[in-house]
């Protein structure tokens, strides 16, 4: 497969082989960046990013927190990412949660780790029932229901799918 790395020589106009045609298409067609979700939370997180088009957000994984940094490090080398969205714990009234002290001082980590890529903070309430309900509705087994990992993902996917629909 031709990848953009084999067409880094410099192409001659007028000798426009089959190969050189292919390298010059994929120059236009470059990978997008995505939009990569965290639902951050002392004992895991759940992650969902975006497709390439930034149309319908997927849930990825759910990592330990202690290994989260390590986790985003290896996915920002093999994925563009355009921003990063977390979920802001906020209560009914709309002031910071008790868990609101973590996500921020996580996100001052994210963004000395990651300081060319944004940060979005986002409105998470009621996001883990969303996700329960959803996967009630999606027909989950009460097992995979009782996975909190699980439900971490899907919070994640809708936090980010509520970010996305926001920014239209």
């Amino acid at each position: 497969m031709l990848t953009a790395k084999m067409c880094n020589r410099v192409i001659d106009r007028e000798k426009l082989t089959e190969r050189s045609y292919l390298c010059k298409l994929l120059t236009y067609f470059k990978p997008m960046p995505r939009l990569l979700a965290i639902d951050y939370g002392s004992k895991r997180s759940g992650i969902a990013v975006t497709d390439p088009l930034k149309i319908i957000a997927t849930a990825l994984d759910t990592v330990p927190t202690h290994q989260l940094s390590d986790f985003l490090k290896k996915y920002t080398s093999a994925e563009e990412v355009e921003a990063f969205v977390v979920g802001m714990p906020k209560k009914l009234d709309n002031t910071d949660s008790e868990n609101a002290g973590r996500v921020t001082a996580f996100v001052k980590t994210l963004q000395k780790a990651f300081p060319e890529i944004p940060v979005h903070l986002h409105d998470e309430r009621f996001t883990s029932s969303m996700a329960l309900q959803s996967m009630i509705a999606a027909g989950s087994k009460k097992s995979d229901r009782r996975e909190k990992g699980n439900i971490d993902k899907v919070s994640a996917t809708i936090i980010l799918q509520s970010f996305m629909e926001s920014r239209r």
